[in-house]
Order: structure tokens, then C-alpha cells, then sequence
């Protein structure tokens, strides 16, 4: 399997800032920056201008990340925007921090074009925010998406976790039943991951429970199902057609262009990444210089077994012969295999990883 034709063409934003920085974190993200802001959106605008001059092709989607975009003055953040070439039918998505969001913000995002929100809830649990180390107001999450939908928006991702320290099967459920009751077109439902160099690395106590965690992910299917999401890839359900198409264009090895301190991009199977800290980013383009720090080359074979990997994590699944009759025999609990393909059953999901390890 290579890339989809008509994977499109992406690109990525990295907005570094945070009013503060979350104990599982473990992305290029800078609580103490907010004094270069104003030069780091415009070495920003910079590396793209570069890239439009250089015939990057027009954008399917774009997506702002962090960090916390919505640190950013909006009107800044869209004038950024502006300098990227987009097709009429382009998905741009911004996340947002819902004690960030404004009447105002919102409007900005929508005049500038903006398409597709992705609010970071994690949780509706104040206790359970607590031990993530959040400081965001559950209620906020209400408010942010009143504004949101007073503004016009209606593709609306909510990103949620479990397996946090503290929470309960019953403290899941009840912020799973609270975010449908917002009724939002896309749910991101992701499983707790300890990455070394955070404090959650730091404190075993607060490890996730690998047992809890799939009970807890069955809960979550169970309940996004019955409300109409389908889910499409492993930690994604959404409703009919409203897939984030980003992601997908990342999942079948799509190329994409990334601007911003930490910021990666993927071209043909040569993948890259920006300089981590944004002081760096902003000296090296104000100096004309190429913000990159490393890249790989990714051979014929590595790339065809990646792009196997992702498949099977999709509803799309992957070709009968990815796997040999023995496996397929084995593992007939965690895959389902119709018109000569593969997928995985929930129970596959849930065993991803030791699924992936047998695709050949």
C-alpha cells in the first residue's frame, strides 16, 4: 500500500504558547514565550511565503496545533492563515482551550475561513482534571460551544482521556454522556500514555491501569456508537461524513508541509522536523536560513509496512494477504476478513499493537 491518490495535500501549524503546561504533556510546548509571540507569528508568516514562492501546492486541509493556538490574538493567528493557498472544499482546523474562547475569537476564526474546531475537554470531571494537571473549567466547555455555534461552526471535535488517575468507570461514562449531550460532529476518545520526561513519567502511582483502560474504551464505544458516531479509526468516531480529513490525509501517508517551531512535515517518504524551541525558530528564518532540524528517508519496504499499520487501524483495514492464513486463524477473535479484506473487531482495537506486529 502506498499513498492515496487522492490523499490531498496538508499542512500543519504549530502555535508553541501555553498559559500552562499540562503533567502528561510531552509536546514542544512553552509556558514562559508569551513576550515573543508577536515575532514568532511573524517568522511564522515568513516560512510560509517561502514555501508558496516555492510552488507548494494548494491545501485540503490545515490544522493549528500546539501548544494553545487560541493563546494567539485571533486576528493575528487568520492574517497567518491568509498566506496559505487552500481549495474551495479545504478543511481548516483550529484547537482551542475552552477557557480561551470568546465571541469575538469565533467570529475572527470564521471570517478568516476557519471550518472545523477541536476543543480540548479531556474530561468533565473536575477531580479528574485536577489529577491531569488541567486547569480549564468544565462549564467552559458548554460556553465555548454556545459561542462556537452562534458563530457559525458546525464541525465541532472534542478531544477526551481515560485511564487517568482517580477516575472511575462511572466518572468516564458520565463525562462521555455529558460531551454528546453538546452534540458534537467528532469525538477523539484517547487512552492515557505515560511519555517519559513529563511529571506523570515522574509519579508510577499515577500510571494508567491497562485493564481499566479497555474497559473503559468498550464504554465509550458502546455509548458514541448508540449516539451515531461511527468510529473510523481506532481512537476516532464521527458522525457521516464528518471524518477529520487532516488526520486521514496523515494516515494514508499523505504529504503535508509543517510551519512553526517542533512543526513536522512528510513529502514522499522523506519525513522532517523543525527546530523544537520557538527563539530558535524565529532566529533562523529571520536569518534566512531553513527552520529544519532533522529528516529521515523512509525506504520502499518501511514505508509499505507503515502504510499497512495505519490502514489496519482504520475502518478501510488492509488487503487478505497482509497477513498469513496462521495469523488470520489465530487472531479470529480481534479481526474481521470480508471480500478479501482485513479489519479489526473491537476487541481488535483494543489489541492493536500485537495485531500490527504480524502484518507482513
Amino acid at each position: 500500500m502506498g499513498v492515496a491518490e487522492n490523499a490531498g495535500y496538508g499542512v500543519y501549524v504549530h502555535i508553541p504558547f501555553c498559559r500552562h503546561r499540562c503533567d502528561y504533556c510531552a509536546f514542544a510546548t512553552f509556558t514562559d514565550r508569551d513576550h515573543i509571540i508577536e515575532d514568532y507569528l511573524r517568522a511564522l508568516s515568513r516560512e510560509i511565503e517561502r514555501a508558496v514562492s516555492a510552488a507548494m501546492p494548494r491545501a485540503t486541509s490545515i490544522f493549528v496545533g500546539g501548544g494553545t493556538p487560541t493563546r494567539v490574538p485571533p486576528e493575528d493567528l487568520v492574517r497567518v492563515l491568509a498566506g496559505i493557498p487552500v481549495t474551495s472544499d479545504a478543511e481548516i482546523t483550529i484547537e482551542c482551550n475552552p477557557d480561551d474562547v470568546t465571541d469575538e475569537m469565533m467570529s475572527r476564526f470564521i471570517e478568516g475561513g476557519v471550518n472545523r474546531l477541536s476543543f480540548g475537554v479531556q474530561s468533565m470531571q473536575t477531580h479528574v482534571l485536577k489529577s491531569l494537571g488541567r486547569t480549564h473549567d468544565p462549564d467552559n466547555v458548554h460556553r465555548s460551544l454556545d459561542m462556537a455555534r452562534r458563530a457559525g461552526f458546525v464541525d465541532i471535535n472534542l478531544d477526551i482521556i481515560y485511564g487517568v488517575h482517580g477516575e472511575s468507570v462511572a466518572d468516564w461514562s458520565a463525562t462521555v454522556r455529558s460531551i454528546l449531550e453538546l452534540q458534537p460532529t467528532h469525538v477523539s476518545a484517547y487512552g492515557l500514555t505515560v511519555e517519559s520526561g513529563t511529571p506523570l513519567a515522574d509519579d508510577p502511582a499515577r500510571h494508567p491501569d491497562n485493564d481499566l483502560q479497555a474497559e473503559m474504551y468498550e464504554v465509550a464505544d458502546d455509548l458514541l456508537v448508540a449516539a451515531g458516531l461511527k468510529n473510523y479509526e481506532v481512537s476516532n468516531w464521527s458522525l457521516p461524513d464528518r471524518e477529520c480529513q487532516h488526520n486521514r490525509l496523515y494516515w494514508m501517508q499523505g504529504n503535508y508541509a509543517g510551519f512553526g517551531s517542533a512543526a513536522h512535515a512528510h513529502h514522499d517518504g522523506r519525513r522532517s522536523w523543525n527546530v523544537r524551541t520557538p527563539d530558535r525558530f524565529i532566529e533562523l528564518i529571520n536569518s534566512s536560513q531553513s527552520a529544519e532540524s532533522s529528516f529521515e528517508m523512509l525506504g520502499a519496504q518501511e514505508r509499505r509496512l507503515e502504510g499497512l499499520q495505519l490502514a489496519m487501524r482504520m475502518r478501510e483495514g488492509v488487503p487478505i494477504d497482509s497477513f498469513t492464513t496462521e495469523d488470520l486463524e489465530m487472531m479470529s477473535e480481534l479481526l474481521n476478513v470480508a471480500h478479501g479484506v482485513v479489519t479489526l473487531t473491537r476487541a481488535g482495537r483494543l489489541l492493536a499493537n500485537e495485531v500490527l506486529i504480524r502484518l507482513k
